[in-house]
C-alpha cells in the first residue's frame, strides 16, 4: 500500500513538473516571436533605434515594478487563477498591438505584456521549483531551462513561416499563449497553494541569498548584452553577416546541450561550489574569445562550451533558492530572481557596448569577463563567509 501511494505521489508529481514545464515553454516561444515582431514593426513604422529600445525597456520596467505583487496576488486568488489571467493577458495585449498601430500607445501595451510575463515567470519557476524532489532539484531545473531555451528557439522560427505583416503574427502569437492554458488545466488542483505570508520582501534576499539572486543578475546581463552585441563583435573581427549571426546560434546550442548535465552535478555537490565554477568558466571563457577569433573553429568551440556553462547560473541559481526557501518565501524568492534578471537584461547591453567603444572590438569579450570575475569575487568572499 506504501508504496502503491508513493508510486501514485511520484506520478503526480512528474506530471505536475511537465505540466509548469510546457507553461513557460509555450510562454517562451510567444515571447521570442514577439520581441523581434514588434521591433521590426516600429522600424517600418520609421521609429529611431533608441524609440524602440526605450519601448522595449517598458518590459522590464514592468517586471521590476510588478514581480513584488506577484506572490501576494497567489496567496489571495490562488496560483492557478493568476496563472489563467496572465496567459489570458498576454494573448489580449499581443492581439491589441496590431488593432491600437499608435506606437505612443505601444508603451502601455508593452508595459501590460511585461506584466503577464512576469507573472508567468514567477509563479510557472515557483510551482517548478516547489514540485521538485529535493535530490533531484538540479536535474528538474535543468530541464526546464532546457525546454525553455527550445522554446525561445522556436518563436522566431514560427515568426520566419507566417511573416511579420498584417494580423498573422500577432494571432499566431496570442495562440500559442493561450494554448499555454491547457497544461495548467490538466494540472487541475496540483498547482501549489501559498498559504503563509512572509515577512521578507524581495530585496531582502539579495543578502538572504546572494549567490543565487546575483546569478541572476550576471546571466540577464550577460544573455542580453551577448546575444545582442556578439553579431557586431563577429562583423568587427571580420566575419560576414551570416557568420556573425551565426555564433549567437553556436551559444544557443551550447545553452540547450548544457543543462540537463549542469542540473544534474548540481544534485551532487554543493550548488554555490556549481554557480562559481560556472562564473569561473565565464570569466576564463571570455577572456580567451579574443585570442581564438582568427581560429574559426577554435572559436565555435569556445563559444559553445562558454556559452551552455555560463547558462547554468540561471538552473542553479533556481534551484539553489528551491533547496533553502519553501511556500511564500520561495514564491518571493523567485521574484527577487526575475527582478535581477531583469534588470540585468537592461543594464548588460549598454555596459558591453560601452566596453566595446572603450576598446574596439575587444571590449565585447574584456566587459563579459570583467562581470563574471565581479559575481565571482561577491559570491566566492560570500560562501568562504558561511563555511
Amino acid at each position: 500500500m506504501e508504496a502503491s501511494t508513493a508510486g501514485a505521489a511520484r506520478r503526480t508529481r512528474n506530471v505536475t513538473i511537465a505540466a509548469a514545464t510546457m507553461t513557460i515553454a509555450l510562454v517562451g516561444m510567444g515571447l521570442s516571436l514577439t520581441l523581434p515582431l514588434l521591433s521590426l514593426r516600429m522600424e517600418a513604422g520609421g521609429m529611431t533605434g533608441g524609440f524602440i529600445g526605450l519601448n522595449t525597456a517598458f518590459g522590464g520596467l514592468a517586471t521590476v515594478l510588478g514581480a513584488p505583487f506577484v506572490p501576494r496576488l497567489a496567496r489571495m486568488f490562488g496560483v492557478r487563477p493568476i496563472l489563467f489571467a496572465a496567459v489570458a493577458l498576454g494573448a489580449a495585449t499581443l492581439l491589441s498591438f496590431h488593432y491600437i498601430p499608435n506606437f505612443i500607445a505601444w508603451f502601455g501595451l508593452r508595459f501590460l505584456f511585461g506584466v503577464s510575463l512576469t507573472i508567468l515567470f514567477v509563479l510557472s519557476e515557483f510551482w517548478i521549483n516547489a514540485a521538485a524532489p529535493p535530490e533531484r532539484r538540479g536535474l528538474v531545473m535543468g530541464i526546464y531551462a532546457t525546454v525553455l531555451s527550445l522554446g525561445f528557439a522556436a518563436g522566431p522560427a514560427i515568426l520566419a513561416l507566417v511573416g511579420t505583416q498584417g494580423l498573422a503574427p500577432f494571432a499566431a502569437g496570442a495562440a500559442i499563449f493561450l494554448l499555454a492554458t491547457i497544461p495548467v488545466a490538466l494540472a487541475g488542483g496540483e498547482t501549489p497553494v501559498i498559504e503563509d505570508e512572509t515577512t521578507r520582501n524581495v530585496w531582502s534576499f539579495l543578502r538572504a541569498a546572494p549567490a543565487a539572486t546575483l546569478a541572476g543578475f550576471v546571466y540577464g546581463a550577460v544573455e542580453t548584452g551577448a546575444f545582442g552585441l556578439l553579431p557586431v563583435y563577429g562583423r568587427r573581427v571580420g566575419f560576414d553577416e551570416q557568420g556573425a549571426a551565426a555564433l549567437i546560434t553556436v551559444v544557443a546550442l551550447g545553452n540547450v546541450l548544457f543543462q540537463i548535465p549542469i542540473g544534474l552535478l548540481a544534485d551532487k555537490i554543493d550548488r554555490r561550489k556549481v554557480l562559481l565554477g560556472c562564473a569561473l568558466v565565464g570569466v576564463a571563457g571570455a577572456a580567451l574569445i579574443p585570442f581564438v577569433v582568427e581560429a574559426r573553429w577554435a572559436l565555435t568551440a569556445v563559444l559553445f562550451v562558454w556559452g551552455g556553462i555560463v547558462a547554468g547560473l540561471y538552473t542553479v541559481g533556481l534551484a539553489l533558492l528551491g533547496a533553502r526557501f519553501t511556500g511564500a518565501e520561495l514564491a518571493t524568492a523567485n521574484a527577487a530572481f526575475v527582478i535581477l534578471y531583469s534588470m540585468g537584461m537592461m543594464a548588460g547591453p549598454p555596459l558591453i557596448g560601452l566596453g566595446m567603444d572603450a576598446a574596439d572590438p575587444h571590449g565585447f569579450a574584456w566587459t563579459l569577463a570583467a562581470m563574471f570575475a565581479v559575481y565571482l569575487l561577491v559570491a566566492g568572499t560570500g560562501f568562504a563567509k558561511s563555511r
